[in-house]
């Protein structure tokens, strides 16, 4: 019965990941600031760009460990 509850946990989990994921893509654009940190590293060139979020990308990593590490409290 244990291993039901825990397999449960994992796709009520999964779920709402999903959820964020998803209304993070459609909001994206209307969201200040992601993207546009200092740190964000953005190279043009005549016929290409390449962008790399670095520090938005470590923002994020730091708020989805956060949230990972209260549930497993």
């Amino acid at each position: 019965m244990n291993e039901f509850h825990t397999l449960g946990k994992i796709l009520v989990i999964g779920g709402v990941a999903l959820l964020a994921i998803g209304l993070l893509l459609i909001f994206f654009g209307k969201i200040p600031y992601i993207g546009k940190l200092p740190g964000d590293i953005t190279i043009k060139g005549k016929n290409y760009t390449i962008y790399f979020p670095l520090a938005t990308s470590i923002i994020l990593s730091l708020i989805i460990s956060l949230i990972l590490y209260l549930f497993r409290k």
